[in-house]
């Protein structure tokens, strides 16, 4: 099943970041992500929340904060 982000939200150091996406079915959902600056890669998948399904991104970004730890310190600035 394929998705398209929606949003993309790194934290204040800028080593993690949050995609909310939404999945061609329309259900939504979100992955956490690590950048790797020692190596090429780039962001590496460390969260595995993708097969957490929500009816709206909303609540997709409600469980995030639940389970992300520096998302809400993000979204309060």
């Amino acid at each position: 099943m394929s998705s398209v982000v929606l949003n993309s939200i790194e934290n204040l150091n800028g080593d993690r970041c949050l995609d909310v996406f939404e999945r061609d079915d329309g259900t939504f959902g979100f992955e956490e992500f690590r950048k790797e600056p020692e190596s090429k890669t780039g962001w590496v998948l460390v969260g595995y929340y993708s097969d957490g399904m929500y009816k709206t991104q909303g609540l997709a970004f409600l469980e995030a904060g639940k389970r992300v730890s520096w998302l809400n310190e993000v979204l309060k600035k």
